[in-house]
Order: C-alpha cells, then structure tokens, then sequence
C-alpha cells in the first residue's frame, strides 16, 4: 500500500510541475508581441493577414494561404496611385501600378512585397529576420519616401 500512495504523490508532482512549464511564455512568441507593441507606439500598423496571391510567398498547405506580416502606415492627405511589387535580388519589381517604382533598391531585410494604394503604403514582411526590432525606424522611413515618390 506504501507503494501506491509514492505514485499517486509523484504523478500529481509531475502533473503541477508539467502544468507549470506550460505556462511560460515562449521566447520567440514574446519578442514578437514587443516587436508588434513598438510598432504600433511608432504609428506603424502592424497586422497578420493572408499571403495575397501576386507575393508569391508559399502557401502553408495548397488550399490555405501562409498568414504573413503586414506593416503599413496611413498617410491621410495622400492620395497614392495603386502599386503593387515584389522584391526580387533587393530591388522592387512592379507587379501592378506606376513603373518608376520598379528597380527601386531597397535595403531592408526579409521584405517580400510593397503595396500602396489611396491613402496606406505597407510591406508584406518576414518578422523572424528582425526578432529586436531594429528596421522597424528605417520600415517608416522607407514608407513615407515611397509614398512621396
């Protein structure tokens, strides 16, 4: 009986301290969320949205599109043209929209696509390459100049 009442006391010991473990917040999950949390303090607009098909980022299976970030800023006296460009070799490509944006370099990393369109200028974007926030500056900066070509 000594015995059963040693197992019944580890798998509850083993069951709280599993239950423990699960709460901590994952690493990568909690730079995301502060990457995110800066952004927005910095009139970034960043959200989750499903990869548009003219990105050409790899769907997650072949009926569902892979949810990739976009940052974009609003710019309420613009009235921007639509544009549309992949990044190609560090250079936009113009997929849709005004052909003076094509073959524009850019230097920010994991970007894959710009959009701009009325009022909003935005970059579809690959957040793992910038875990500690250190483009989201040059993100705006880029932004705004596109948006005054």
């Amino acid at each position: 009986m000594e015995n059963i009442g040693i197992w019944v006391t580890v798998v509850i010991v083993v069951f709280v301290l599993g239950s423990i473990f699960g709460l901590r917040v994952n690493p990568r999950e909690k730079a995301l969320g502060l990457m995110r949390e800066k952004a927005r303090k910095m009139s970034l607009h960043p959200r989750l949205v499903p990869a548009p098909d003219w990105t050409k980022i790899p769907k997650a299976t072949e009926s569902r599109a892979s949810m990739v970030a976009y940052y974009s800023v609003l710019i309420p006296e613009a009235r921007l043209p639509l544009m549309r460009a992949r990044v190609e070799d560090q250079k936009l490509h113009v997929v849709t929209g005004d052909e003076k944006f094509n073959d524009l370099p850019i230097a920010l990393k994991g970007i894959y696509a710009i959009d701009m369109q009325a009022n909003c200028v935005g970059l579809y974007w690959d957040e793992e390459t910038d875990l500690r926030a250190t483009q989201l500056d040059d993100i705006k900066v880029y932004l705004h100049s596109l948006a005054e070509l």
